[in-house]
């Protein structure tokens, strides 16, 4: 059963709290994290992409860059850009974008159960990419950034969370990118005891967003378990920060492949191939999936809709009926020899919140082809990690981001 607990967190000073919070790690080059940062010292992005303070060109993986994250995060709390709460806390976090509102607790999450598999994970993680993220945590001696975690819908966590919003919020702001983020504080003992009882009757949790960032956190609270003789279980790096969001609120938008060459083949030798395996439709102008087994495809200034033949979907496999593998098994690797996406240097992955356009214009500059995708729901990404199986690379994007710097774990 999952074990959660609230978290001393280190949040923003109430008048700070919209220059602050930042866009994560992962969806900023460093050029952009510099731009974004510009003119506002106190945008988190100093702590999660501190090599933003640095010249142009230092190695992002050099000490300076992972020493200059905790000069930041350090200073911020002693200047008091940052505050720490007193006693342990959850947090409600709700995020409105467009017509999608979700709500989530923000908790300690447990290194155990990760380790034992009650918080299950669809993705393999890249070893360079965990060693960056664990060098981060343990030199900071902080978890940054949340890690997205969901779970089946519980009418009583429901019902106690919708309870503490009726209260005034903590923080009600928006930070120009249409995203209303809304915070309200728990740290009643008796209510955060309750949602801890209550989340010990979850079966399980799932990574939805943050593997390498939930990786790391637990490589970190493992060492530190393994280095203190009187390790009790209760110390604080055996919790990492996490966000639970119910599976219902979860949105997730499709994620789309832009390939850069045809590999030797002209147009219409690339479209008589796609053909053995997919009805091919040509489309009068841009439209998107409406539905599983659906493609959209754009080549040689033209959309096409390609609906995969039955005979290449395999209903009895969970990984063989996602739209990322139909596509993966082929297209990307018999035809255009894509064979590990994750390492190719000619595909490159789009979230779907660019739109099609981003697609077309893409290609219209001088890339070969492009394909847009049904999105994967969030019960074939729990079906998966439920038969302990990998989902293929670039399968989910989720919207809205959470903003790092919110709430920041210290690991005591």
């Amino acid at each position: 059963m999952a074990k959660i607990r609230g978290i001393r967190g280190v949040r923003p000073a109430l008048d700070k709290v919209d220059k602050v919070a930042s866009r994560p790690y992962d969806v900023l080059n460093s050029a952009e994290a510099r731009v974004e940062a510009k003119g506002n010292p106190y945008s988190f992005l100093h702590v999660v992409k501190p090599e933003i303070d640095l010249p142009e060109g230092t190695d992002l993986y050099s000490e300076p860059v992972y020493q200059k994250g905790r000069e930041n995060l350090y200073r911020f709390l002693e200047e008091g850009t940052l505050i720490r709460d007193e006693k342990p806390t959850m947090y409600v976090y709700k995020l409105v974008w467009r017509n999608v509102s979700q709500v989530g607790l923000v908790v300690g999450a447990s290194v155990e159960d990760y380790e034992n598999d009650i918080i299950k994970k669809h993705e393999k993680t890249r070893s360079d990419k965990e060693a960056d993220r664990v060098k981060h945590v343990e030199t900071q001696n902080a978890n940054a950034g949340p890690i997205f975690l969901t779970y089946r819908d519980q009418a009583q966590v429901d019902s106690i969370v919708a309870k503490v919003m009726e209260d005034k919020p903590l923080y009600d702001f928006d930070c120009g990118d249409g995203v209303q983020h809304t915070l309200w504080k728990i740290d009643d003992a008796g209510t955060v005891q309750t949602l801890t009882d209550c989340f010990a009757k979850v079966d399980y949790l799932y990574v939805a967003d943050g593997h390498h960032r939930s990786a790391s956190a637990a490589i970190v609270g493992a060492r530190k378990r393994a280095a203190n003789p009187n390790h009790t279980g209760d110390e604080g790096y055996n919790y990492f920060l996490s966000v639970l969001f119910p599976a219902s609120h979860l949105y997730i938008m499709d994620y789309n492949r832009i390939v850069q060459d045809l590999n030797g083949l002209s147009q219409e030798q690339f479209l008589a191939e796609v053909e053995k395996k997919f009805t091919v439709e040509k489309l009068s102008g841009e439209q998107k999936p409406s539905k599983l087994h659906e493609f959209s495809m754009y080549l040689g200034g033209s959309w096409y809709k390609l609906t995969a033949k039955p005979e290449i979907i395999d209903n009895s496999s969970v990984i063989g009926v996602l739209d990322t593998a139909i596509l993966q098994d082929n297209l990307l690797a018999p035809l255009l020899d894509i064979q590990d996406p994750k390492t190719s240097n000619r595909i490159d992955f789009v979230g779907g919140i660019r739109g099609l356009g981003e697609l077309s214009g893409r290609v219209d500059k001088g890339e070969a082809v492009a394909f847009a995708l049904y999105p994967t729901s969030i019960k074939q990404l729990m079906d998966i990690a439920d038969a302990g199986k990998i989902m293929p690379p670039k399968s989910t994007w989720f919207e809205p981001k959470l903003r790092s710097g919110l709430v920041v774990n210290i690991i005591d």
